[in-house]
């Protein structure tokens, strides 16, 4: 059901910005969309943002490297994180983890700095 809520909610939001309607929240500029709904989009990150001893999977490292820095702050410090029971100075820890070598080594992000 709340897959269902979570993808209804992502059509209205399509649906009403290619109407020309802002129904966008603050942060959205820095994702192109819903920080909340990108957490959704990166699922495959959420073991290994709770726990950094979890190897980060291919498939989330593949989504995180397509993510701009800015981004990857909104989602580290949006409330849809925090509520799943992800800890953001673990999913900070994710780019790194990836080796991905275009990651933002030293970027302040919140109270949290990407490693």
């Amino acid at each position: 059901m709340k897959y269902l809520i979570v993808i209804m909610l992502a059509m209205l939001v399509t649906v009403g910005n290619l109407w020309g309607f802002d129904v966008g929240v603050d942060g959205a500029g820095e994702c192109g969309s819903n920080p909340e709904v990108m957490v959704y989009k990166l699922a495959s990150c959420g073991p290994a943002a709770q726990d950094g001893s979890i190897a980060v999977s291919p498939k989330c490292c593949s989504l995180v490297k397509r993510v701009d820095k800015r981004c990857l702050c909104a989602i580290v410090l949006s409330k849809e994180l925090q509520s799943r029971g992800l800890n953001p100075a673990i999913a900070v820890t994710i780019p790194k983890r990836c080796k991905d070598s275009r990651r933002p080594k030293g970027y302040k992000c919140g109270a949290y700095t990407v490693p």
